[in-house]
């Protein structure tokens, strides 16, 4: 049995039923990172505890003046059971996002989740690459906490198209991971020359697997390199979604499963799916 099929195996057996609940948690705090993302901060008693790396809510943004939306799904950023709050980092561009922006502290919203099959870690593991572009980079945040907790070593690759639009170095360097910013502007986040990157870390840190977040361009490329190293990896997949759990069928787009093209959901059989799983054209 080659390892990653042992890893998805692995996966299949750890994952458990989901506690997937609606709530009416209370809005903490709701700031602006910089001129594109906000930081939301939620209380919501019962649901941090039970939330894992990779799964994501279901929020209901507010009522537009020409009728309801669609609630919208945000990955889980942060958890603090101790606070009882999720935390969420979204980017301000649609309709959806431009109210839930309008959100201050002390305002209800309503939510649910958690939602989706989340990241697992081997606990054979000792060290780990992660690899986010943009926004990504707080859906991957979670799964290099539990990684430092658990004693591994990360590797985190931040993409980005300046230095001014790189999120989550300060964070991730004070958890103890090794982080490598990549920009569009220098060149460094160049295909190619990331590709390099990424299998010499690789190479000098015996890298026992690959993560990434959204970007097809990275998915492809982290796929190739976990193929041609033996390599097991997962990706939270994007996707967009209208129900959450499954019921829709909006969100089906084909895998390839043990030889076979099958078709999945990602809001229910994923977000999060193997690596040599995901097919881009």
């Amino acid at each position: 049995m080659s390892q990653r099929t042992e890893v998805r195996r692995a996966i299949e057996v750890e994952r458990q039923a989901i506690d997937v609940r609606q709530a009416i948690g209370v809005v903490v705090s709701n700031d602006w990172v910089n001129d594109r993302y906000k930081h939301m901060t939620v209380c919501v008693p019962g649901l941090a505890q039970v939330s894992q790396p990779g799964q994501f809510f279901h929020l209901l943004c507010g009522v537009a003046s020409a009728g309801p939306l669609l609630r919208r799904p945000m990955s889980v950023y942060k958890m603090d059971p101790l606070r009882n709050e999720i935390h969420f980092l979204y980017h301000v561009k649609g309709e959806g996002t431009q109210l839930l922006a309008q959100r201050q502290g002390g305002d209800p919203l309503d939510l649910v989740g958690p939602l989706g099959q989340g990241f697992t870690l081997n606990s054979r593991w000792h060290r780990v690459l992660v690899v986010a572009r943009g926004v990504g980079m707080a859906t991957l945040a979670p799964l290099v906490a539990v990684a430092r907790r658990r004693e591994m070593a990360v590797d985190v690759i931040l993409s980005a198209r300046t230095p001014r639009d790189i999120l989550g170095a300060r964070e991730f360097a004070a958890m103890g991971a090794h982080v490598f910013p990549v920009t569009d502007e220098d060149g460094s986040s160049d295909l190619a020359t990331l590709q390099s990157r990424v299998e010499a870390l690789v190479d000098q840190g015996q890298t026992d697997a690959l993560f990434t977040c959204g970007s097809a361009r990275l998915t492809r490329m982290l796929r190739d390199v976990a193929i041609r190293r033996g390599l097991p990896g997962q990706v939270a997949v994007e996707e967009h979604m209208a129900c959450g759990i499954g019921m829709c069928q909006g969100c089906t787009r084909v895998f390839r499963r043990d030889g076979k093209d099958v078709h999945l959901r990602v809001c229910q059989e994923g977000p999060v799916f193997p690596l040599e799983e995901v097919v881009y054209p």
